[in-house]
C-alpha cells in the first residue's frame, strides 16, 4: 500500500518520526490494541489525511499505521507485517481539562513539535465533524464518507464515546445513531457492512440498517473503516440481561426461546439474500481437518486438555464418518461470533442482532466463508453455560434449560430444530470449547473451569489415563 497524502504535514516524513515515542507507549495501552505481550518495534504510515488544518486551533489527522512487533516476545529476531490501525488524532496547543484523559503526548520534533495530539474520539468537535462527512458524503483524499439517503442524519445529535468495548470503538449521537469504528484494518469486504447491509434488502428487523458508513481506497484495495447504524435506544445486551435476571431468581427461557427465533430470522433472511452451497465429503473433510488442528494446538498450549483429546477428536471424526456415509450439510452466511454479548433486547422485548465483523483475529477472506448454521447456535450455547457459571450459587439446570428454549425458538422460525444433527451440533460445541479453554488459559485463568466443563462434557466425560 501506498501512502496517500493531502497536505505538507502528511507529507512531511517527519510526522510519523515524531509520533513514533509517543505512539510506542499509547497503542499497547489501548484495549482494541491486537498485539498485547509483544514489543512494538516501529511503524510505517499507511495513509494520512488531514481533515482539519494540523496548526488551526483544532487539528484533525485521520491516519493508518501499521504497527510493526515480532511475532511473540520470544520472536524478537522473526519479523512480522504488522497489523494496521486506524487512528483519529487530534492536534492542539493545551488540552482542556475535559479532554486531559484523552492525552497522547507532546512531540519534541517534527512538524507537531511544541503541540499536544489527543484521542480525538473524545473530543465533541471532532465526532461532530465525523458526522457531518457522513451526511454530506464527503470525499476527502483516499477517504470515502458514504451513506443512505433514505435515512435522515441530523446536524444537532450529540456524540458521547461507548467505553466499554474492546477491539473497536464507537461513538453514539444523540441515542440516535452508533458510528462503529473498526480499530485494526484490514483490505477488502468486511462483513460489519456487508451482512447489515444485505439484510436491510430483506427487511429484516432484527439488525439494525446501515445509515452511513466510512471507507478507505487504497492501491485498488478499499478498507471499511466504519459504521454507522441505528442506535437501539433503551437496549440491554443479552450477557447483563441474563446475569440480572439469574442474580433476581428469574425465569429466562422465555427470552431465550425469543432470542432463539431472532437467530433464526437473521440465518433465513441472510440465507434469502447471499449464495448458500451444499458441504458434502470433501468440505467437510476440510472443516473438520482443520477442528483437528485447532484441537492438536490447544493440547500443547494447555497440558490439562491431554486427558480429554481422545473424546475431543471423537466429536471431529463422527463428522467425518456421517460425511463419508454421504450426509450433506447446507452452509450459508452467519454471524460468526455469536454470543449474548452480541444481542440485544430492547424495552419492548425484542432481540437485535449485532457486531457481524466476525472473531477480528481471523482474516476477513475466512470470515466471509458460508458455514453451518450450527457454528453461531454453539456459540450461543456456550454462552449460556459462561452466564450460569457467572452467578453463584451455580443454578444447576439453568444453562440446559435456556439451551433447549434457544433450540426450540429457532426451530419455531426456521422448521429445523439444531436438536435434530447433534453430530454437527456437538462438533461446534466442541470446537467453540476448546477455543475458550486456550482463551481462559491466556488471558482469564480463573475462569478456565468454566470451559474445562464443557470439555469434560463434550469428550464423554472420561479422561484418557
Amino acid at each position: 500500500m501506498s501512502e496517500t497524502v493531502t497536505s505538507p504535514v502528511t507529507t512531511s516524513p517527519g510526522l510519523l518520526a515524531s509520533l513514533d515515542p509517543l505512539l510506542r507507549e499509547w497503542l499497547p495501552r489501548q484495549r482494541w490494541f491486537a498485539g498485547k505481550g509483544r514489543p512494538v518495534t516501529g511503524f510505517s504510515l499507511v495513509a494520512a489525511v488531514e481533515l482539519l488544518p494540523w496548526n488551526a486551533k483544532l487539528g484533525l489527522l485521520h491516519l493508518l499505521v501499521r504497527a510493526h512487533q515480532p511475532l511473540s516476545a520470544a520472536h524478537g529476531a522473526l519479523s512480522h507485517p504488522g497489523d494496521c490501525y486506524q487512528l483519529l488524532i487530534g492536534v492542539r496547543e493545551t488540552l482542556p481539562p475535559r479532554l486531559a484523559p484523552a492525552l497522547i503526548g507532546h512531540p519534541e520534533k517534527g512538524p507537531l513539535a511544541g503541540r499536544t495530539v489527543y484521542e480525538a474520539l473524545h473530543d465533541p468537535r471532532a465526532a461532530d465533524l465525523l458526522l457531518e462527512a457522513l451526511r454530506t458524503r464527503t470525499q476527502v483524499g483516499a477517504l470515502r464518507f458514504e451513506r443512505d439517503t433514505r435515512q435522515e442524519l441530523r446536524e444537532d445529535l450529540v456524540p458521547r464515546v461507548v467505553t466499554a468495548e474492546q477491539s473497536n470503538s464507537s461513538i453514539v449521537y444523540g441515542d440516535t445513531f452508533i458510528l462503529k469504528l473498526l480499530r485494526r484494518i484490514l483490505p477488502g469486504v468486511n462483513p460489519d457492512l456487508e451482512l447489515p447491509l444485505a439484510l436491510a434488502r430483506e427487511h429484516c428487523p432484527r439488525v439494525p440498517p446501515p445509515a452511513g458508513w466510512m471507507v478507505g481506497d487504497l492501491d485498488g484495495d478499499t478498507y471499511v473503516l466504519g459504521v454507522l447504524q441505528r442506535f437501539v435506544r433503551g437496549a440491554t445486551d443479552g450477557w447483563d440481561l441474563a446475569l440480572r435476571e439469574l442474580a433476581k431468581g428469574e425465569d429466562f427461557t422465555g427470552e431465550a426461546r425469543a432470542l432463539g427465533r431472532a437467530t433464526a430470522e437473521v440465518h433465513t433472511a441472510l440465507a434469502r439474500a447471499l449464495p448458500t452451497v451444499t458441504l458434502g465429503h470433501t468440505q467437510m473433510d476440510t472443516l473438520v481437518d482443520g477442528m483437528i488442528e485447532r484441537l492438536e494446538a490447544a493440547v500443547q498450549a494447555v497440558p490439562a486438555l491431554r486427558p480429554y483429546a481422545p473424546g475431543l477428536r471423537s466429536a471431529f471424526d463422527a463428522l467425518t464418518e456421517l460425511a463419508a456415509e454421504g450426509e450433506t450439510w447446507t452452509a450459508q452466511r452467519i454471524h460468526g461470533d455469536l454470543h449474548l454479548g452480541q444481542c440485544l433486547q430492547d424495552p419492548a422485548g425484542d432481540w437485535s442482532l449485532i457486531d457481524f465483523e466476525g472473531e477480528p483475529s481471523k482474516p476477513l477472506a475466512e470470515r466471509r466463508l458460508p458455514q453451518p448454521t450450527a457454528r453461531d447456535i454453539a456459540g450461543m450455547l456456550r454462552s449460556f453455560d459462561y452466564a450460569a457459571h457467572s452467578h453463584e450459587p451455580l443454578v444447576s439446570d439453568w444453562a440446559d434449560r435456556c439451551r433447549a428454549a434457544y433450540c426450540t425458538g429457532y426451530a419455531e422460525v426456521s422448521g429445523r430444530d439444531p436438536r435434530s444433527e447433534p453430530v454437527l451440533l456437538r462438533a461446534y460445541e466442541t470446537d467453540k470449547a476448546i477455543y475458550e479453554v486456550v482463551y481462559e488459559a491466556r488471558h482469564r485463568p480463573d475462569w478456565l473451569p468454566v470451559p474445562l466443563a464443557a470439555v469434560q462434557r463434550l469428550s464423554g466425560g472420561i479422561a484418557a489415563s
